[in-house]
C-alpha cells in the first residue's frame, strides 16, 4: 500500500463516518513527531525535550 492510498482511505474514514474532531489530534501528533525528528541533531534539543 503506497502512502497516498493510505491517505485516501483516511480521507473517505473522515467522510462516511463524520470523524472530524480525529483531525485535529492526528495534525497535533504529526507536528509533535516533525518537530522531535527535526529537532534531534539541532542545538535546541535540550530545550525542547525539557517541554516534555
Amino acid at each position: 500500500m503506497s502512502k497516498i492510498s493510505i491517505l485516501k482511505e483516511f480521507w473517505n474514514f473522515l467522510n462516511e463516518r463524520k470523524k472530524w474532531w480525529l483531525t485535529p489530534i492526528l495534525v497535533t501528533l504529526v507536528l509533535l513527531g516533525a518537530l522531535i525528528v527535526f529537532s534531534q541533531g539541532s542545538a535546541l534539543a535540550p530545550f525542547i525535550y525539557t517541554l516534555f
